[in-house]
């Protein structure tokens, strides 16, 4: 694939799309906040896991190194409190939830960064970048604590667009009466027992979570970096306080070319809260649905715009997987095995490149499975199939064995969905739409369900029950 057409990226300093234009095309580099491993992710979490994972394998084909770092946050309160709550040190709480993120992040089919820095191992850098901020007159000691002062950096508030006062106004900002400024935000401050700690000229304490972000990317990337993402909820204070740091201890230097934040996730049109329970574990999802399933979903709209999550949404996502696994099923069947032997589709391509456009990706995709289905002889069929899976290959999609995906694991199929799916049936059948009953129980065969009409309704049962 050459690089003649431009891949268009939403910046979000800047407040439109733009070219990319990498620092160095030899030496792409890229850094996304990654999770703080205190408790099992959910699906807002996942999101920018999925996106970014996307954008690893659209910039890795264009240039020929990418240098990717997602970190591991593996100090901080949250952790802290989880700890103590379990009379265990922090260790055992951060490695436990890091092994599970990578786990369930496997399952949607996200693979790993070239790089995934824990902040506990860079405690002495984040010194170092601490002494340099005081030096510079951009930090100062105050009760133990070190804090940045924010009215020591003109620029503050440029990426969020607001005011610095408006911005703390409307965010969850730690009011202390030993700050200069309500908007100053901690770089090191002091630790207690059970808390961890390390020495310091400040004494014995840890390091502020935006800290600790400043220092990977730059130990790792360097002092500016092409392009830095997270989730849109990070813009302000994360980000904001991450340039302030990363610009004051670098001699004015961009942190950052291109900013990347994509949109929210909600459930049922509400926001995802553990006040209103509605909270999706990942971890608890993949129990009842594969995992490709999800990431299809998390595809599924574009990544700037919020994505609702419902079952409704769930159950067409599954239909859609279906669907297409049997369009590559037959065509293997008629024409012998198919590979992902030509490039994707231009207008696929073109999808991708314009701000990783998802949505009309999929539509492609979509699109050239319909060809698969109707081709009438070999060449047309190799051709649409080899397109359709290299696009697969690009999204992470279609990647099992369509008779392994349509025989479907039964005993692990959610009771919940496939009720769903006769519910469905029997009002297509109300309805007089025989067509659409018809596919759902071929579906619901695919998937090892035998289906029983009977005078008080629909029985199903497990292939082998």
């Amino acid at each position: 694939m050459t690089n003649k057409e431009p891949l268009l990226l939403y910046n979000t300093m800047k407040r439109e799309k733009q070219v990319f234009v990498p620092q160095d095309p030899n030496r792409v580099t890229m850094y996304v906040c990654g999770p703080t491993v205190y408790s099992y992710a959910h699906i807002g979490n996942a999101r920018p896991a999925v996106i970014f994972d996307l954008l690893y394998r659209l910039l890795s084909s264009r240039y020929p190194k990418v240098i990717y770092a997602r970190n591991i946050t593996d100090v901080d309160d949250k952790i802290n409190a989880a700890a103590a709550e379990q009379n265990v040190p922090i260790e055992i709480i951060s490695r436990r939830f890091a092994d599970i993120y990578h786990q369930d992040m496997a399952a949607l089919g996200v693979g790993l960064p070239s790089i995934e820095p824990r902040a506990t191992e860079h405690i002495p850098q984040m010194i170092n970048m601490i002494e340099r901020l005081i030096k510079s007159g951009h930090a100062y000691v105050e009760q133990g604590h070190v804090l940045f002062s924010v009215e020591s950096f003109e620029d503050y508030g440029a990426l969020s667009g607001r005011e610095v006062d408006e911005m703390i106004a409307g965010s969850r900002v730690e009011v202390a009466d030993f700050k200069r400024h309500p908007g100053d935000f901690v770089l090191w401050k002091p630790s207690v027992d059970p808390q961890p700690g390390w020495d310091s000229p400040w004494g014995w304490g840890r390091p502020g979570w935006h800290l600790e972000c400043s220092v990977m990317s730059e130990h790792h990337l360097g002092e500016s970096i092409d392009i830095h993402g997270g989730g849109q909820d990070l813009v302000f204070p994360h980000h904001e306080n991450e340039i302030a740091q990363s610009v004051c201890a670098h001699a004015g230097k961009t942190f950052a070319h291109y900013w990347m934040h994509n949109g929210f996730v909600t459930v049922n049109k509400s926001k995802m809260s553990k006040s209103l329970g509605n909270t999706l574990v990942i971890h608890e999802l993949l129990e009842q649905t594969k995992g490709e399933v999800l990431r299809y979903l998390l595809l599924s709209a574009h990544y700037r715009q919020p994505l609702d999550w419902s079952e409704e949404a769930l159950v067409r996502v599954q239909r859609t997987l279906d669907r297409v696994y049997g369009v590559i099923r037959d065509a293997d069947a008629r024409f012998g095995p198919l590979l992902a032997d030509e490039a994707p589709s231009s207008e696929f391509m073109a999808a991708l490149l314009d701000d990783l456009n998802t949505p009309d990706a999929l539509a492609e995709l979509n699109k050239e499975a319909r060809r698969l289905a109707n081709a009438d002889n070999e060449e047309a069929a190799r051709s649409s199939a080899g397109k359709l899976l290299a696009a697969a290959e690009f999204l992470g999609l279609f990647q099992q064995d369509p008779q392994d995906w349509l025989a479907g694991d039964t005993e692990g199929l959610d009771d919940d969905l496939i009720d769903r799916l006769i519910e469905e049936r029997n009002s297509a059948r109300k309805n007089r739409n025989f067509a659409r009953a018809d596919e759902i129980r071929n579906q619901l065969q695919e998937m090892g369900i035998s289906l029983e009409d009977v005078a008080d309704g629909t029985r199903w049962r497990r292939s082998g029950d």
